[in-house]
Protein backbone atom coordinates (compact mmCIF):
# COMPACT_ATOMS: atom_id res chain seq x y z
CA UNK A 1 0.00 0.00 0.00
CA UNK A 2 2.53 2.42 0.81
CA UNK A 3 4.52 1.66 -2.55
CA UNK A 4 1.68 2.41 -4.19
CA UNK A 5 0.94 5.30 -2.64
CA UNK A 6 3.87 6.79 -3.52
CA UNK A 7 4.06 5.47 -7.14
CA UNK A 8 0.75 7.87 -7.23
CA UNK A 9 2.04 10.50 -5.85
CA UNK A 10 4.34 11.80 -8.47
CA UNK A 11 1.42 11.16 -11.14
CA UNK A 12 -0.91 14.02 -8.77
CA UNK A 13 1.82 16.14 -8.56
CA UNK A 14 2.59 15.87 -12.23
CA UNK A 15 -1.12 16.52 -12.94
CA UNK A 16 -0.80 19.83 -10.28
CA UNK A 17 2.20 21.07 -12.19
CA UNK A 18 1.82 23.46 -15.23
CA UNK A 19 4.04 22.47 -18.18
CA UNK A 20 6.78 24.48 -18.63
CA UNK A 21 5.10 25.78 -21.76
CA UNK A 22 2.79 27.40 -19.75
CA UNK A 23 -0.20 25.29 -22.20
CA UNK A 24 -2.90 23.72 -20.29
CA UNK A 25 -2.83 20.08 -21.15
CA UNK A 26 -6.95 19.54 -20.50
CA UNK A 27 -7.80 22.56 -22.15
CA UNK A 28 -9.34 20.49 -24.99
CA UNK A 29 -11.31 18.86 -23.15
CA UNK A 30 -15.68 18.87 -23.34
CA UNK A 31 -15.59 19.34 -19.36
CA UNK A 32 -12.68 21.72 -18.90
CA UNK A 33 -14.28 24.72 -19.90
CA UNK A 34 -18.10 23.71 -18.83
CA UNK A 35 -18.74 27.21 -16.63
CA UNK A 36 -16.74 29.66 -18.55
CA UNK A 37 -19.58 30.38 -20.97
CA UNK A 38 -22.50 30.15 -18.68
CA UNK A 39 -20.62 32.75 -16.83
CA UNK A 40 -20.89 35.65 -19.43
CA UNK A 41 -24.67 34.62 -19.51
CA UNK A 42 -25.68 34.81 -16.31
CA UNK A 43 -23.97 38.51 -15.51
CA UNK A 44 -26.01 39.57 -18.76
CA UNK A 45 -29.33 38.57 -17.79
CA UNK A 46 -28.61 40.01 -14.20
CA UNK A 47 -27.92 43.41 -16.21
CA UNK A 48 -31.06 43.08 -18.15
CA UNK A 49 -32.78 42.59 -15.24
CA UNK A 50 -31.02 45.31 -13.29
CA UNK A 51 -31.49 47.71 -16.94
CA UNK A 52 -35.29 46.61 -16.78
CA UNK A 53 -36.14 47.23 -13.04
CA UNK A 54 -34.68 50.49 -13.83
CA UNK A 55 -37.00 51.64 -16.47
CA UNK A 56 -39.86 50.55 -14.81
CA UNK A 57 -38.86 52.42 -11.48
CA UNK A 58 -38.41 55.87 -13.69
CA UNK A 59 -41.51 55.10 -15.75
CA UNK A 60 -43.12 54.04 -12.21
CA UNK A 61 -41.66 56.89 -10.23
CA UNK A 62 -42.78 59.34 -12.82
CA UNK A 63 -46.06 58.30 -12.96
CA UNK A 64 -46.49 58.50 -9.16
CA UNK A 65 -44.84 62.26 -8.99
CA UNK A 66 -47.77 63.26 -12.15
CA UNK A 67 -50.11 61.81 -9.83
CA UNK A 68 -48.68 63.62 -6.91
CA UNK A 69 -48.59 66.91 -8.77
CA UNK A 70 -52.02 66.44 -9.59
CA UNK A 71 -53.52 65.73 -6.59
CA UNK A 72 -51.15 68.68 -4.93
CA UNK A 73 -52.98 70.85 -7.59
CA UNK A 74 -56.64 70.00 -6.53
CA UNK A 75 -55.66 70.10 -3.40
CA UNK A 76 -54.72 73.76 -3.28
CA UNK A 77 -57.07 74.82 -6.02
CA UNK A 78 -60.24 73.79 -3.33
CA UNK A 79 -58.41 74.95 -0.50
CA UNK A 80 -58.08 78.58 -1.70
CA UNK A 81 -61.32 78.61 -3.87
CA UNK A 82 -63.83 77.05 -1.26
CA UNK A 83 -63.69 79.50 1.31
CA UNK A 84 -65.51 82.15 -1.00
CA UNK A 85 -68.42 81.08 -1.01
CA UNK A 86 -68.81 81.30 2.99
CA UNK A 87 -67.50 85.11 2.52
CA UNK A 88 -70.02 85.65 -0.95
CA UNK A 89 -72.36 84.29 1.71
CA UNK A 90 -71.61 87.22 4.15
CA UNK A 91 -71.25 89.66 1.72
CA UNK A 92 -75.04 88.97 0.46
CA UNK A 93 -76.37 89.25 3.54
CA UNK A 94 -75.08 92.41 4.21
CA UNK A 95 -76.03 92.95 0.73
CA UNK A 96 -79.46 92.80 1.69
CA UNK A 97 -79.52 93.99 5.53
CA UNK A 98 -78.29 97.90 3.81
CA UNK A 99 -81.06 97.75 1.10
CA UNK A 100 -78.75 97.54 -1.94
CA UNK A 101 -81.06 94.62 -2.57
CA UNK A 102 -84.33 96.80 -2.75
CA UNK A 103 -82.26 98.88 -4.79
CA UNK A 104 -81.16 96.44 -7.52
CA UNK A 105 -84.76 95.60 -7.97
CA UNK A 106 -85.53 99.27 -9.21
CA UNK A 107 -82.64 99.97 -11.17
CA UNK A 108 -83.14 96.69 -13.19
CA UNK A 109 -85.54 98.77 -14.83
CA UNK A 110 -82.93 101.55 -15.37
CA UNK A 111 -80.53 98.40 -16.50
CA UNK A 112 -82.79 97.24 -19.04
CA UNK A 113 -83.56 100.63 -20.67
CA UNK A 114 -79.94 101.37 -21.06
CA UNK A 115 -80.06 98.24 -23.44
CA UNK A 116 -82.42 99.39 -25.42
CA UNK A 117 -80.84 102.90 -25.77
CA UNK A 118 -77.82 101.05 -26.77
CA UNK A 119 -79.56 99.61 -29.45
CA UNK A 120 -81.18 102.44 -30.92
CA UNK A 121 -77.41 103.84 -30.97
CA UNK A 122 -76.42 100.96 -33.24
CA UNK A 123 -79.76 101.30 -35.46
CA UNK A 124 -78.73 105.08 -35.99
CA UNK A 125 -75.06 103.95 -36.99
CA UNK A 126 -76.09 101.63 -39.43
CA UNK A 127 -78.45 104.13 -41.03
CA UNK A 128 -76.05 106.72 -41.09
CA UNK A 129 -73.53 104.33 -42.62
CA UNK A 130 -76.28 103.26 -45.10
CA UNK A 131 -76.90 106.68 -46.37
CA UNK A 132 -73.64 107.52 -46.91
CA UNK A 133 -71.92 104.48 -48.34
CA UNK A 134 -75.02 102.66 -50.29
CA UNK A 135 -77.44 106.41 -50.49
CA UNK A 136 -74.30 107.97 -51.83
CA UNK A 137 -75.54 110.99 -49.26
CA UNK A 138 -73.36 113.60 -47.55
CA UNK A 139 -72.65 113.64 -44.15
CA UNK A 140 -75.32 117.10 -43.63
CA UNK A 141 -78.04 115.23 -45.62
CA UNK A 142 -77.79 111.72 -43.65
CA UNK A 143 -77.77 113.51 -40.56
CA UNK A 144 -81.02 115.45 -41.51
CA UNK A 145 -82.43 112.12 -42.92
CA UNK A 146 -82.11 110.85 -39.47
CA UNK A 147 -83.31 113.90 -37.57
CA UNK A 148 -86.70 112.13 -36.55
CA UNK A 149 -84.91 109.19 -35.70
CA UNK A 150 -82.83 111.41 -33.70
CA UNK A 151 -85.82 113.04 -31.94
CA UNK A 152 -87.16 109.83 -31.28
CA UNK A 153 -84.24 108.33 -29.75
CA UNK A 154 -83.62 111.17 -26.92
CA UNK A 155 -87.10 110.98 -25.96
CA UNK A 156 -86.99 107.57 -25.37
CA UNK A 157 -83.68 108.01 -23.55
CA UNK A 158 -85.32 110.50 -21.08
CA UNK A 159 -88.07 108.72 -20.44
CA UNK A 160 -86.15 107.06 -17.70
CA UNK A 161 -85.68 109.96 -15.99
CA UNK A 162 -87.93 109.68 -12.88
CA UNK A 163 -86.63 106.37 -11.86
CA UNK A 164 -83.53 107.05 -12.53
CA UNK A 165 -84.11 110.19 -9.99
CA UNK A 166 -84.57 107.88 -7.42
CA UNK A 167 -82.32 105.18 -7.31
CA UNK A 168 -79.87 107.78 -6.94
CA UNK A 169 -81.30 109.16 -4.39
CA UNK A 170 -81.75 106.56 -1.97
CA UNK A 171 -78.75 104.74 -3.47
CA UNK A 172 -76.54 107.04 -0.99
CA UNK A 173 -78.47 106.00 2.11
CA UNK A 174 -78.30 102.60 1.36
CA UNK A 175 -74.15 102.55 0.45
CA UNK A 176 -73.75 104.87 3.17
CA UNK A 177 -75.67 101.70 6.04
CA UNK A 178 -73.32 99.45 3.78
CA UNK A 179 -70.03 101.64 4.79
CA UNK A 180 -70.84 101.31 8.15
CA UNK A 181 -71.27 98.34 8.46
CA UNK A 182 -68.42 96.96 7.01
CA UNK A 183 -66.44 99.60 9.27
CA UNK A 184 -67.96 98.16 11.93
CA UNK A 185 -67.20 94.54 10.93
CA UNK A 186 -63.41 95.60 10.17
CA UNK A 187 -63.27 96.48 14.30
CA UNK A 188 -64.34 93.21 14.93
CA UNK A 189 -62.09 91.40 12.85
CA UNK A 190 -59.15 93.60 15.02
CA UNK A 191 -60.72 93.41 17.98
CA UNK A 192 -60.73 89.74 17.84
CA UNK A 193 -57.03 89.88 16.29
CA UNK A 194 -56.06 91.38 19.15
CA UNK A 195 -57.48 89.30 21.60
CA UNK A 196 -56.17 85.99 20.11
CA UNK A 197 -52.75 87.81 20.38
CA UNK A 198 -52.92 88.05 24.13
CA UNK A 199 -53.57 91.97 24.18
CA UNK A 200 -57.03 92.69 25.85
CA UNK A 201 -56.29 95.55 26.78
CA UNK A 202 -55.73 97.09 23.11
CA UNK A 203 -58.67 94.88 22.22
CA UNK A 204 -60.90 96.93 25.06
CA UNK A 205 -60.33 100.04 23.73
CA UNK A 206 -61.94 99.36 20.22
CA UNK A 207 -65.47 100.34 20.73
CA UNK A 208 -68.14 98.15 18.42
CA UNK A 209 -71.27 100.42 17.32
CA UNK A 210 -73.61 97.85 16.11
CA UNK A 211 -75.66 99.33 12.69
CA UNK A 212 -79.48 98.92 13.59
CA UNK A 213 -80.82 97.52 10.29
CA UNK A 214 -84.07 97.91 10.88
CA UNK A 215 -83.81 101.58 11.99
CA UNK A 216 -81.34 102.95 9.14
CA UNK A 217 -83.51 101.18 6.28
CA UNK A 218 -86.73 102.79 6.91
CA UNK A 219 -86.25 106.21 4.89
CA UNK A 220 -85.54 103.65 2.12
CA UNK A 221 -88.57 100.94 2.34
CA UNK A 222 -90.97 104.46 2.61
CA UNK A 223 -90.03 105.38 -1.04
CA UNK A 224 -92.65 102.34 -2.43
CA UNK A 225 -95.14 104.82 -3.33
CA UNK A 226 -92.70 107.00 -5.26
CA UNK A 227 -90.83 104.13 -7.24
CA UNK A 228 -94.15 102.66 -8.10
CA UNK A 229 -95.77 106.30 -9.44
CA UNK A 230 -92.02 106.08 -11.52
CA UNK A 231 -92.56 102.70 -13.04
CA UNK A 232 -95.90 103.68 -13.85
CA UNK A 233 -95.36 106.84 -15.38
CA UNK A 234 -92.10 105.28 -16.99
CA UNK A 235 -94.31 103.00 -18.67
CA UNK A 236 -97.24 105.17 -20.15
CA UNK A 237 -94.43 108.07 -21.64
CA UNK A 238 -92.84 104.69 -23.23
CA UNK A 239 -96.02 103.62 -24.57
CA UNK A 240 -96.37 107.29 -26.31
CA UNK A 241 -93.20 106.98 -27.77
CA UNK A 242 -93.33 103.76 -29.26
CA UNK A 243 -96.63 105.00 -30.89
CA UNK A 244 -94.74 107.54 -32.77
CA UNK A 245 -91.73 106.02 -34.14
CA UNK A 246 -90.02 106.01 -37.41
CA UNK A 247 -89.55 104.01 -39.80
CA UNK A 248 -86.97 102.98 -42.36
CA UNK A 249 -86.99 102.24 -46.34
CA UNK A 250 -84.45 99.11 -46.26
CA UNK A 251 -85.15 95.78 -45.06
CA UNK A 252 -82.48 95.42 -42.91
CA UNK A 253 -82.82 98.61 -41.14
CA UNK A 254 -86.77 97.99 -41.07
CA UNK A 255 -86.21 94.78 -39.56
CA UNK A 256 -83.78 95.43 -36.97
CA UNK A 257 -86.10 98.67 -35.70
CA UNK A 258 -89.09 95.35 -35.88
CA UNK A 259 -86.83 93.77 -33.31
CA UNK A 260 -86.38 97.21 -31.49
CA UNK A 261 -89.77 97.98 -30.76
CA UNK A 262 -90.78 94.16 -30.04
CA UNK A 263 -88.22 94.10 -27.20
CA UNK A 264 -88.94 98.11 -26.18
CA UNK A 265 -92.95 96.70 -25.28
CA UNK A 266 -91.35 93.71 -23.35
CA UNK A 267 -89.31 95.76 -21.30
CA UNK A 268 -93.25 97.74 -20.63
CA UNK A 269 -94.77 94.33 -20.09
CA UNK A 270 -92.09 93.62 -17.56
CA UNK A 271 -92.00 96.80 -15.24
CA UNK A 272 -95.07 95.78 -13.43
CA UNK A 273 -93.19 93.05 -12.05
CA UNK A 274 -90.51 95.20 -10.98
CA UNK A 275 -93.23 96.86 -8.89
CA UNK A 276 -94.02 93.74 -7.35
CA UNK A 277 -91.32 92.65 -6.15
CA UNK A 278 -90.44 96.26 -4.54
CA UNK A 279 -93.77 95.61 -2.87
CA UNK A 280 -92.88 92.27 -1.43
CA UNK A 281 -89.35 92.32 -0.77
CA UNK A 282 -88.46 92.70 2.95
CA UNK A 283 -84.77 92.97 4.76
CA UNK A 284 -85.45 90.17 7.66
CA UNK A 285 -85.46 87.30 5.23
CA UNK A 286 -82.52 85.38 6.09
CA UNK A 287 -80.32 84.48 3.01
CA UNK A 288 -80.31 80.73 2.20
CA UNK A 289 -77.32 78.57 2.56
CA UNK A 290 -77.17 78.16 -1.25
CA UNK A 291 -77.69 81.82 -2.07
CA UNK A 292 -73.57 82.16 -3.14
CA UNK A 293 -73.69 78.88 -5.18
CA UNK A 294 -76.55 80.00 -6.85
CA UNK A 295 -75.13 83.70 -7.27
CA UNK A 296 -72.11 82.10 -8.48
CA UNK A 297 -73.26 79.38 -11.39
CA UNK A 298 -76.30 81.55 -12.84
CA UNK A 299 -75.02 84.88 -12.14
CA UNK A 300 -74.81 87.16 -15.31
CA UNK A 301 -72.72 89.84 -13.71
CA UNK A 302 -68.59 90.09 -13.15
CA UNK A 303 -68.25 93.31 -10.87
CA UNK A 304 -65.33 93.85 -8.72
CA UNK A 305 -63.94 96.20 -6.82
CA UNK A 306 -67.49 98.47 -6.32
CA UNK A 307 -68.43 100.66 -3.53
CA UNK A 308 -72.10 99.33 -4.25
CA UNK A 309 -71.77 95.57 -4.93
CA UNK A 310 -69.40 92.93 -5.26
CA UNK A 311 -70.49 90.39 -8.11
CA UNK A 312 -68.91 87.12 -9.24
CA UNK A 313 -70.86 85.40 -11.91
CA UNK A 314 -69.36 82.85 -14.22
CA UNK A 315 -72.17 82.81 -16.62
CA UNK A 316 -70.99 85.85 -18.95
CA UNK A 317 -67.18 83.99 -18.85
CA UNK A 318 -68.66 80.55 -19.07
CA UNK A 319 -70.40 81.63 -22.38
CA UNK A 320 -67.71 83.27 -23.89
CA UNK A 321 -65.35 80.34 -23.46
CA UNK A 322 -67.80 78.35 -25.00
CA UNK A 323 -68.81 80.84 -28.01
CA UNK A 324 -65.18 81.00 -28.67
CA UNK A 325 -64.51 77.38 -28.53
CA UNK A 326 -67.40 76.46 -30.48
CA UNK A 327 -66.23 79.14 -33.39
CA UNK A 328 -62.80 77.05 -32.94
CA UNK A 329 -64.40 73.43 -33.65
CA UNK A 330 -66.55 74.85 -36.40
CA UNK A 331 -63.35 75.94 -38.61
CA UNK A 332 -61.22 73.31 -36.83
CA UNK A 333 -62.85 70.19 -37.42
CA UNK A 334 -63.64 70.30 -40.99
CA UNK A 335 -59.69 71.25 -41.77
CA UNK A 336 -58.36 68.79 -39.15
CA UNK A 337 -60.44 65.92 -39.91
CA UNK A 338 -60.53 66.14 -43.49
CA UNK A 339 -56.57 67.01 -43.68
CA UNK A 340 -56.43 63.49 -41.38
CA UNK A 341 -58.57 61.49 -43.62
CA UNK A 342 -56.70 62.42 -46.82
CA UNK A 343 -52.85 61.93 -45.18
CA UNK A 344 -54.27 58.97 -44.25
CA UNK A 345 -56.12 57.58 -46.97
CA UNK A 346 -54.80 59.39 -49.91
CA UNK A 347 -51.69 61.54 -49.89
CA UNK A 348 -48.45 59.75 -51.59
CA UNK A 349 -45.23 59.58 -48.78
CA UNK A 350 -43.80 62.22 -50.25
CA UNK A 351 -47.18 64.06 -49.59
CA UNK A 352 -47.34 62.86 -45.99
CA UNK A 353 -43.55 63.99 -45.56
CA UNK A 354 -44.71 67.30 -46.19
CA UNK A 355 -48.53 67.94 -44.60
CA UNK A 356 -47.95 65.95 -41.38
CA UNK A 357 -44.74 68.06 -40.22
CA UNK A 358 -46.65 71.80 -41.82
CA UNK A 359 -49.50 71.16 -39.27
CA UNK A 360 -47.72 70.08 -36.23
CA UNK A 361 -45.28 72.60 -36.29
CA UNK A 362 -48.38 74.93 -35.66
CA UNK A 363 -48.43 73.74 -32.12
CA UNK A 364 -44.75 74.89 -31.70
CA UNK A 365 -45.96 78.39 -31.95
CA UNK A 366 -46.41 80.45 -29.05
CA UNK A 367 -49.91 81.38 -28.19
CA UNK A 368 -48.54 84.93 -27.10
CA UNK A 369 -47.08 85.74 -31.01
CA UNK A 370 -50.79 84.14 -32.11
CA UNK A 371 -52.58 86.78 -30.28
CA UNK A 372 -50.18 89.81 -31.26
CA UNK A 373 -51.27 87.86 -34.86
CA UNK A 374 -54.38 88.24 -34.25
CA UNK A 375 -54.80 92.01 -32.41
CA UNK A 376 -52.25 93.26 -35.63
CA UNK A 377 -53.51 91.44 -38.69
CA UNK A 378 -56.52 89.06 -38.39
CA UNK A 379 -58.78 91.15 -36.51
CA UNK A 380 -57.78 94.27 -38.78
CA UNK A 381 -58.04 92.07 -41.57
CA UNK A 382 -61.59 90.68 -41.24
CA UNK A 383 -62.60 94.22 -40.50
CA UNK A 384 -61.86 95.51 -43.53
CA UNK A 385 -63.61 92.67 -45.40
CA UNK A 386 -66.12 93.38 -43.39
CA UNK A 387 -67.07 96.54 -45.15
CA UNK A 388 -66.79 95.01 -48.85
CA UNK A 389 -70.65 95.93 -50.30
CA UNK A 390 -70.84 92.13 -51.37
CA UNK A 391 -70.33 90.74 -47.93
CA UNK A 392 -73.31 92.96 -46.36
CA UNK A 393 -75.66 90.04 -46.59
CA UNK A 394 -73.54 88.06 -43.79
CA UNK A 395 -74.71 88.14 -40.24
CA UNK A 396 -73.15 90.41 -37.97
CA UNK A 397 -71.18 92.34 -41.34
CA UNK A 398 -69.72 94.89 -41.16
CA UNK A 399 -68.12 93.92 -37.94
CA UNK A 400 -67.76 97.12 -35.65
CA UNK A 401 -65.20 95.93 -32.96
CA UNK A 402 -61.53 94.36 -34.33
CA UNK A 403 -61.59 92.14 -30.85
CA UNK A 404 -64.07 89.78 -30.85
CA UNK A 405 -65.10 86.18 -30.56
CA UNK A 406 -64.76 85.53 -34.57
CA UNK A 407 -60.85 86.69 -34.12
CA UNK A 408 -60.31 84.75 -31.25
CA UNK A 409 -62.49 81.58 -32.32
CA UNK A 410 -60.32 81.52 -35.61
CA UNK A 411 -56.65 81.74 -34.00
CA UNK A 412 -58.23 78.96 -31.08
CA UNK A 413 -58.89 76.95 -34.58
CA UNK A 414 -55.77 77.42 -35.79
CA UNK A 415 -53.92 76.06 -32.34
CA UNK A 416 -56.18 72.97 -32.07
CA UNK A 417 -56.15 71.70 -35.21
CA UNK A 418 -52.54 69.88 -34.96
CA UNK A 419 -54.35 67.93 -32.06
CA UNK A 420 -57.14 67.37 -34.18
CA UNK A 421 -54.97 66.03 -36.94
CA UNK A 422 -52.77 64.20 -35.40
CA UNK A 423 -55.31 62.09 -33.02
CA UNK A 424 -57.57 61.66 -35.99
CA UNK A 425 -54.79 60.38 -38.62
CA UNK A 426 -53.74 58.05 -35.58
CA UNK A 427 -57.73 56.63 -35.62
CA UNK A 428 -57.66 56.01 -39.17
CA UNK A 429 -54.25 54.58 -39.10
CA UNK A 430 -55.05 51.83 -36.86
CA UNK A 431 -58.13 50.88 -38.25
CA UNK A 432 -57.76 46.85 -39.04
CA UNK A 433 -56.06 46.26 -42.61
CA UNK A 434 -58.65 43.17 -42.87
CA UNK A 435 -61.84 45.67 -43.67
CA UNK A 436 -59.58 47.97 -46.50
CA UNK A 437 -58.86 45.06 -48.09
CA UNK A 438 -62.50 43.09 -47.54
CA UNK A 439 -63.83 46.47 -48.93
CA UNK A 440 -61.65 46.38 -51.78
CA UNK A 441 -62.75 42.47 -52.50
CA UNK A 442 -66.07 43.19 -52.98
CA UNK A 443 -65.32 45.95 -55.71
CA UNK A 444 -65.19 49.16 -53.67
CA UNK A 445 -63.35 52.24 -54.82
CA UNK A 446 -60.95 53.81 -52.83
CA UNK A 447 -62.88 56.60 -52.25
CA UNK A 448 -66.21 54.74 -51.25
CA UNK A 449 -64.13 52.52 -48.82
CA UNK A 450 -62.53 55.85 -46.70
CA UNK A 451 -65.88 57.36 -46.51
CA UNK A 452 -68.11 54.17 -45.60
CA UNK A 453 -66.01 52.11 -44.36
CA UNK A 454 -62.41 53.60 -42.72
CA UNK A 455 -64.11 56.52 -41.59
CA UNK A 456 -67.07 54.93 -39.42
CA UNK A 457 -64.74 52.92 -38.05
CA UNK A 458 -62.32 55.68 -36.60
CA UNK A 459 -65.73 57.79 -35.19
CA UNK A 460 -64.67 56.64 -31.87
CA UNK A 461 -60.99 57.91 -32.57
CA UNK A 462 -62.38 61.05 -34.48
CA UNK A 463 -64.58 62.07 -31.75
CA UNK A 464 -62.35 61.43 -29.64
CA UNK A 465 -60.38 63.88 -30.84
CA UNK A 466 -62.36 66.61 -31.43
CA UNK A 467 -63.05 66.28 -28.02
CA UNK A 468 -59.34 66.76 -26.42
CA UNK A 469 -59.13 69.33 -29.26
CA UNK A 470 -62.40 71.57 -27.63
CA UNK A 471 -60.39 70.88 -24.46
CA UNK A 472 -57.38 72.23 -25.77
CA UNK A 473 -59.07 75.46 -26.69
CA UNK A 474 -61.43 75.92 -23.78
CA UNK A 475 -58.04 76.24 -21.61
CA UNK A 476 -56.15 78.52 -23.98
CA UNK A 477 -55.14 81.65 -22.12
CA UNK A 478 -53.14 84.27 -24.19
CA UNK A 479 -54.84 84.56 -27.56
CA UNK A 480 -58.41 85.21 -26.02
CA UNK A 481 -56.84 87.64 -23.74
CA UNK A 482 -55.31 89.42 -26.32
CA UNK A 483 -57.85 88.96 -29.37
CA UNK A 484 -61.49 88.09 -27.68
CA UNK A 485 -62.59 92.00 -26.93
CA UNK A 486 -62.64 91.06 -22.71
CA UNK A 487 -66.20 92.21 -22.48
CA UNK A 488 -67.53 90.85 -19.44
CA UNK A 489 -71.13 89.98 -20.83
CA UNK A 490 -73.42 87.74 -21.33
CA UNK A 491 -73.35 87.17 -25.31
CA UNK A 492 -76.80 88.97 -27.12
CA UNK A 493 -77.81 85.02 -28.92
CA UNK A 494 -81.14 86.80 -30.20
CA UNK A 495 -78.77 88.67 -32.56
CA UNK A 496 -78.96 84.80 -34.69
CA UNK A 497 -75.13 83.92 -36.14
CA UNK A 498 -74.15 87.39 -35.90
CA UNK A 499 -73.61 86.83 -32.07
CA UNK A 500 -70.12 85.59 -33.06
CA UNK A 501 -68.72 89.31 -34.55
CA UNK A 502 -69.17 90.66 -30.61
CA UNK A 503 -66.72 90.87 -28.14
CA UNK A 504 -66.64 88.17 -25.16
CA UNK A 505 -64.56 87.27 -22.14
CA UNK A 506 -63.43 84.04 -20.79
CA UNK A 507 -62.60 82.22 -18.13
CA UNK A 508 -59.01 81.82 -18.94
CA UNK A 509 -58.60 85.72 -19.53
CA UNK A 510 -60.26 86.68 -16.73
CA UNK A 511 -57.28 84.69 -14.25
CA UNK A 512 -54.72 86.05 -16.44
CA UNK A 513 -56.42 89.46 -16.53
CA UNK A 514 -56.75 89.93 -12.68
CA UNK A 515 -55.29 87.29 -10.68
CA UNK A 516 -51.87 89.69 -10.24
CA UNK A 517 -54.14 92.91 -8.98
CA UNK A 518 -56.23 91.05 -6.25
CA UNK A 519 -55.67 91.40 -2.30
CA UNK A 520 -54.66 87.63 -1.52
CA UNK A 521 -57.07 86.19 0.70
CA UNK A 522 -59.82 88.22 -0.50
CA UNK A 523 -63.11 87.62 -1.31
CA UNK A 524 -62.24 88.42 -5.22
CA UNK A 525 -58.71 86.39 -5.03
CA UNK A 526 -60.61 83.21 -4.13
CA UNK A 527 -63.71 83.65 -6.66
CA UNK A 528 -60.76 83.73 -9.45
CA UNK A 529 -59.69 80.19 -7.49
CA UNK A 530 -63.75 79.00 -8.04
CA UNK A 531 -63.08 80.36 -12.12
CA UNK A 532 -60.09 77.77 -12.08
CA UNK A 533 -61.37 74.51 -10.18
CA UNK A 534 -64.48 75.29 -12.70
CA UNK A 535 -61.79 75.00 -15.33
CA UNK A 536 -60.24 71.90 -13.83
CA UNK A 537 -63.37 69.77 -13.42
CA UNK A 538 -64.58 70.54 -17.10
CA UNK A 539 -60.83 69.63 -18.56
CA UNK A 540 -60.93 66.51 -16.47
CA UNK A 541 -64.42 65.95 -17.69
CA UNK A 542 -63.64 66.58 -21.58
CA UNK A 543 -60.88 63.96 -21.12
CA UNK A 544 -62.63 61.56 -19.21
CA UNK A 545 -65.39 61.35 -21.77
CA UNK A 546 -62.52 61.72 -24.47
CA UNK A 547 -61.08 58.14 -23.16
CA UNK A 548 -64.34 56.63 -23.03
CA UNK A 549 -65.22 57.09 -25.90
CA UNK A 550 -62.20 56.16 -27.30
CA UNK A 551 -61.81 52.83 -25.09
CA UNK A 552 -65.48 52.25 -25.76
CA UNK A 553 -65.67 51.88 -29.41
CA UNK A 554 -61.96 50.54 -30.14
CA UNK A 555 -61.89 48.46 -32.64
CA UNK A 556 -59.22 45.65 -32.13
CA UNK A 557 -56.12 46.04 -34.13
CA UNK A 558 -55.13 44.11 -37.05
Amino acid sequence: MKTRSNETAPENEAAATPPPDGTNPGAHSPFAGSRSPLAPDSAQAVRRSLAARGIRAFFGSTALVSLLILTLITIFLFREGLPFFGASQREIALYRQAGLEYIDILRRAETGHIGLVRQLSDIRLRAFQHFVETGHLAVSDANARLAAFDNFADRFSDAIGPVRGLVSDIGEAATGIKTRAAVENDKAIQRQQLLDAGKASEAGQIKIEPVDFQKEIKPILDTLPACRDALRSTADELRAILAAAPSFDGRSLAARMETFQKRARAYIAALPGIENELSGWTPSEPVRWHASIVSFLTGREWITASFWQDWYGILPLFTGSLLASLIALAIAVPFGVGAAIYTSQVAARREQSLIKPAIEFISALPSVVLGFFGIAVLGELLRSLSQSPWLDWLPGFPIIERLNALTAGCLLALISMPTIFTLAEDALTNVPRALREASFALGASRLQTTLRIITPAALSGIISAVLLGFGRVIGETMVVLLCAGNRIAIPDFSAGPAVVTQPVHTMTGIIAQEMGEVVRGSTHYRALFVVGMTLFILSLAINYAAQKILRRYRLPSA
